[in-house]
């Protein structure tokens, strides 16, 4: 199943998507926080207009150098641990929204990622207890003003500013997703920058959450961008990104300078 975030003209909805359907029957609520009930409704994927799946009401919790080709391409070996920072809920967008390249910005790059969902309230979450508190999974691209990142002593700005965490199109929920075993693909303008799989991150998923829970409390609706792999590379204004995760789907977005 997939849960997607929509707007059909209204206030944003909430609805739920079978695989290989176009029809999305219309939640009652924010599964989060709701049971996953219908409300008797049903409308078509394409008369809608998706929205980023989940606005963290916390925050989104990012890792560095998570893959060992990633971190040598960058200048660096990978670290014993993950580096950790944050992006601020302002940052999020959704699928088919603009990455507007701030204007003291001269090279932004794109970075494809596996993202969690978490649902519920969690601190200090050992290994096999993770699982209990993903609702799912999603695409992120953590966009970076890399010319920032390089220029700064840490990475706020470069990868914190307004549009620079496209979320989505959807967010899988399938306990048989091996989501320690995806092809990730990022493309700009159809060209290939970024091909992986998951199964090069130094710390998989379940690693990455309950070391995260063990810095911060967890609360529904926080999102962990779980580090991305070899080939970031530069967009330009006019160029789309689309970043596919093998088992979720694809999230595209196209750059454009501020105005």
């Amino acid at each position: 199943m997939k849960i997607v975030r929509f707007s059909d003209g209204d206030s944003p909805r909430y609805g739920a998507l079978e695989d290989g359907s176009t029809r999305i029957v219309v939640l009652k609520g924010d599964p989060l926080f709701n049971p996953i009930e219908p409300d008797g409704r049903i409308v078509e994927l394409d008369e809608v207009r998706l929205l980023s799946p989940v606005i963290p009401r916390s925050k989104v919790v990012a890792i560095g150098k998570n893959y060992a080709d990633h971190a040598r391409e960058m200048g660096g070996e990978a670290p014993d641990m993950p580096v950790i920072f944050l992006k601020p809920n302002t940052s999020v967008i959704g699928h088919d929204d603009p990455i507007v390249r701030p204007s003291w910005c001269n090279e932004l790059h794109h970075e494809g990622e596996l993202a969690v969902i978490i649902k519920s309230l969690a601190k200090d979450v050992p290994l096999e207890d993770v699982d209990k508190i993903i609702l799912g999974y999603t695409i992120a691209n953590d966009v970076t003003a890399r010319d920032i990142q390089r220029a700064d002593s840490q990475w706020t700005r470069a990868k914190g500013f307004d549009t620079s965490c496209p979320l989505g199109p959807w967010i899988t929920v399938d306990p048989n997703l091996d989501v320690n075993n995806l092809r990730i693909t990022t493309t700009v303008d159809g060209e290939v920058r970024q091909d992986d799989t998951t199964a090069n991150m130094i710390h998989n998923v379940a690693e990455i959450v309950s070391y995260v829970s063990s810095i911060f409390t967890l609360l529904p609706g926080d999102v962990i961008i779980t580090g991305t792999p070899k080939g970031v590379s530069e967009m330009k204004p006019g160029q789309t990104v689309e970043v596919t995760l093998e088992g979720i789907g694809t999230l595209r977005n196209t750059v454009r300078d501020a105005e």
